[in-house]
């Protein structure tokens, strides 16, 4: 590999979620690396993701299917 063409990698990066607090160790070409959300408060990995629907789309889909909840 050629020298002084790559970045500089920090095997112990932090990754810091501004939403939630948490901090998270990984590796990676900056020290410090800061989110809005991660994995513990973002609402589709929490279940809390909320569907809106004004025109009935999805329980249109729904009995097309026969999606049973």
């Amino acid at each position: 590999m050629k020298e002084g063409v790559h970045p500089t990698f920090y095997p112990d990066a932090k990754v810091v979620c501004s939403g939630c607090g948490a901090v998270y160790v990984t590796g990676g070409s900056v020290p410090e690396i800061r989110v809005g959300v991660c994995r513990n408060c973002h609402p589709f990995f929490t279940g809390e993701e909320k569907i809106i629907d004004v025109e009935g789309r999805v329980d249109k889909f729904k009995r097309k299917y026969g999606y049973k909840k």
